[in-house]
């Protein structure tokens, strides 16, 4: 199994905190949306070359569950891997750290269905990519 990757990195700051001065649920979900288009690249994979042959991936689920609280000012590292592999999906899984302490601080699993750019229809994915992502599957519990 590989082990979850960087994918982004970025700061809290003021305007991403709500009334409880901690990140705003709102603002996990743009973080974690940002690191699920890394993923593709750090895993070896290129969305413009699946672009060109016709295939787009769409997110179908989410599920966020928020561990520890990220204040004004500190900053986030998220880490991310594939952990499930179908025919014509795939569950990506992110882990957002505090990047001083180390602390997990929320975890998201995101459900993908790859589609045809044109009938918009879900498609098998090509070999190639089954192959790629399945090298890189990760263990759900890894932290």
């Amino acid at each position: 199994m590989a082990e979850l990757t960087e994918t982004y990195r970025a700061v809290v700051f003021p305007w991403h905190c709500d009334q409880n001065g901690h990140m705003n649920v709102r603002w996990y979900a743009h973080h974690f949306d940002d690191a699920g288009f890394h993923l593709w690249t750090v895993s070896g994979l290129n969305l413009s070359k699946l672009r060109e042959r016709g295939i787009n991936f769409v997110v179908v689920g989410n599920a966020t569950d928020f561990v520890d609280e990220l204040k004004a000012g500190e900053l986030l590292v998220i880490k991310s891997g594939f952990a499930e592999l179908g025919n014509r999906s795939l569950k990506a899984v992110h882990h957002m750290y505090n990047s001083d302490t180390g602390a997990l601080c929320a975890t998201h699993d995101m459900v993908l269905v790859g589609i045809d750019a044109v009938t918009r229809q879900s498609v098998a994915m090509p070999d190639e990519v089954r192959e790629r992502i399945s090298q890189k599957l990760v263990s759900i519990g890894q932290k």
